[in-house]
């Protein structure tokens, strides 16, 4: 009887250690997935309106094409705030270093503009609903290094709904 408990334990013990490495595997590949491939967000708020909704969209945001420098004018990225480095902001691409550009200071006042010459090594992030975005007219050019990843995909209007009908 003590022979056949000791093989029933062992069997036990190899398959919980056999899963546990599989999801240690598995957590590994998504960590680097998502640190250095792409990565899931949620993006919500009134400053990329009317492209992102208010309520929130999901979005997929690629690292590679950050890493080879592969973003321009247009894109829309994720960038680590200037003002709160624990925030992520979603906000579009309008100029990169070396570019002139002239931006309203008062947007409610268009006679009052200014033009800018983005350094070399930044970027210059603007939201899409000027009215109700904090960018960089307010804190300036942005350095490149704050830029997580540029969005390639989103999802509008998800919901799950739960029961029977």
């Amino acid at each position: 009887m003590g022979v056949s408990n000791v093989k029933q334990w062992s069997r036990i013990v190899k398959e919980a250690l056999d899963r546990a490495f599989f999801t240690a595997k598995f957590l590994c590949l998504l960590h680097v997935s998502n640190t250095y491939l792409c990565t899931v967000a949620l993006a919500h708020g009134p400053s990329m309106l009317p492209t992102l909704n208010l309520s929130g969209d999901l979005i997929l945001a690629d690292r590679l094409s950050v890493r080879f420098g592969k973003v321009g004018p247009g894109d829309i990225v994720l960038v680590r705030s200037p003002q709160n480095p624990r925030k992520i902001i979603t906000k579009r691409v309008v100029g990169m270093g070396g570019d002139r550009v002239t931006f309203s200071v008062d947007p409610k006042d268009s006679r009052r503009c200014e033009t800018v010459v983005v350094p070399e090594g930044h970027v210059w992030i603007a939201g899409d609903n000027i009215y109700a975005s904090t960018d960089s007219r307010n804190f300036g050019a942005v350095p490149y290094g704050l830029l997580q990843g540029k969005v390639f995909w989103r999802a509008t209007s998800f919901h799950i709904t739960l029961g029977l009908y």
